[in-house]
């Protein structure tokens, strides 16, 4: 099947040279210089975007920090009102959208047009409904008291993406922020920043007043740390790894900000002899090709009840064998390449240092396919606990498969890692999987399904995967307002 053809306005942006990031509504020239963006699926320069530095950083607070108060006293209506024309915008470019997270991401443009874009586009939605059904003022029934609690913006809100969902995570972060009345200053990966910058450009368009929303692109060095240590900059999020998620969390401790950070996983699988083998086979091989595996809510350790244990792996075997690998521009495409030739060096070094430490290969041969492009097949391991692919984060289409015996041992093994994400019970005993799934230590445990999102089911992780709050609730949107007591002794 041939490649998708680009629209006009999708192969127009991508011949500015550099593409320009947006500060207060306008086009803006970074003072770190020009990075190239690769296409995952040849290797080959398929843009050049102006990247920031510190002292852009400075210049897209203070247009932040001007733009808070007129945004903030818009009342909640009218402000949910510009959220909405906005999202009318995205929609329009829908199309766009998607071209653009396919090539930059290398996914399936099946799949930036099925769950990406849409559901990105929604969260705006989603938010500026809730905005506007949700008290701000809240009366306290306190004796001898004339007392409520008051909620208001915090001012400039700092957030820092990652590249494997630059657009929906993008969506999920500010989308809140803005419903409550917050500026933002935004930092994308410039490994992946094609659609971000995108919508940037159309929030000007659809009418967000200048400052509101302010997109740059540039290095966690360079770019993001700025921002967390920026004196304006009143609340952080991040979204990304562990370890860079820690450091940013210092930052705000010493800063005494609030940060929400929304970091890795290493979630399970755990599969009892119950279940349809053939269907949940499918499941759990479609779960795993997603985005490639670069998805921190993915199952990575398939925990298999021994007596189906050989009829599971044979079949998911045969599922994985015939997804269709390509670029992600080809229609046809059901998982396409790693990200960037760095992110496939990390992922083989993983899986060399899997197979050193013990573990065997399914299938055997090399998964990782010669050429420009950065493609490797999914693939499976299985070995022990002590494996490093075991514990952890390898960030590509693996799985590590074991064996148990019972509810007990699949329950401790499965909360040995410091991780917790996302797990999910496969199994036609509801009530043990309802059983199992309040003991297993995540922030979201789901049966017979993995990867359930939905607007007004909380998402977040625990331990290793996050602290400060999760997305895609009431509760995200109430973590943009910060408490007042207001009172008065009668």
């Amino acid at each position: 099947m041939p490649l998708v053809t680009l629209l006009d306005p999708a192969t127009a942006f991508l011949s500015q040279n550099p593409i320009p990031m947006t500060i207060a509504g306008r086009a803006h020239t970074g003072a770190a210089g020009i990075g190239d963006v690769f296409d995952p699926a040849t290797g080959e320069v398929i843009a050049r975007v102006s990247l920031a530095n510190a002292t852009d950083v400075d210049t897209a607070v203070k247009a932040a920090h001007a733009a808070f108060p007129a945004w903030a006293a818009l009342p909640v209506r009218e402000r949910a009102v510009k959220i909405q024309r906005f999202a009318d915008l995205l929609q329009k470019n829908f199309e766009v959208l998607a071209q653009l997270e396919s090539l930059d991401v290398g996914k399936a443009i099946a799949a930036a047009r099925g769950f990406d874009v849409p559901f990105g586009i929604a969260c705006f939605r989603y938010f500026a409904d809730l905005s506007v059904n949700i008290a701000r003022d809240v009366p306290l029934p306190i004796a001898g008291i004339e007392a409520r609690q008051h909620r208001a913006p915090y001012g400039v809100c700092g957030f820092i993406f990652p590249w494997n969902f630059p657009l929906t995570l993008l969506c999920w972060g500010i989308g809140p922020a803005l419903a409550a009345g917050n500026t933002v200053v935004i930092k994308v990966s410039e490994v992946t920043p094609l659609a971000s910058l995108y919508l940037a450009k159309l929030a000007h368009e659809a009418g967000l007043p200048p400052g509101v929303l302010n997109v740059l692109v540039g290095t966690g060095a360079a770019c993001g740390q700025p921002i967390a240590e920026h004196p304006l900059v009143k609340r952080m999020s991040f979204t990304g790894s562990t370890t860079v998620g820690k450091l940013i969390g210092e930052i705000c401790g010493r800063r005494l900000i609030p940060a929400k950070l929304e970091l890795g996983g290493k979630g399970a699988a755990v599969i009892f002899d119950d279940v349809d083998v053939g269907a949940t086979a499918a499941k759990l091989a479609s779960a795993l090709s997603l985005n490639t595996g670069q998805n921190c809510c993915m199952a990575t350790r398939w925990f298999v009840q021994e007596n189906i244990h050989d009829a599971f792996v044979s079949a998911v075997s045969a599922e994985l064998a015939r997804i269709k690998i390509g670029p992600g521009l080809d229609e046809s495409t059901q998982m396409g390449p790693l990200a960037s030739a760095e992110h496939r060096e990390r992922v083989r070094g993983y899986y060399r240092k899997g197979l050193d430490g013990g573990a065997r290969a399914i299938p055997a041969e090399n998964p990782f396919i010669s050429g420009n492009g950065y493609f490797v097949r999914p693939h499976l391991l299985s070995g022990t606990d002590d494996n490093i692919c075991f514990r952890e984060e390898v960030f590509g289409p693996t799985a590590f498969v074991v064996k148990f015996r019972d509810e007990d041992e699949a329950v401790r093994r499965v909360n040995a890692v410091p991780y917790g994400l996302a797990n999910s019970i496969w199994t036609s005993d509801l009530v043990r999987a309802d059983r199992v799934a309040t003991q297993l230590v995540a922030g979201n445990n789901w049966i017979n399904a993995h990867n359930v999102f939905s607007y007004g089911l909380p998402y977040g992780g625990v331990n290793l995967s996050g602290v400060g709050g999760g997305v895609n609730s009431p509760e995200a949107y109430l973590d943009y307002l910060r408490p007042t007591t207001i009172a008065r002794p009668l």
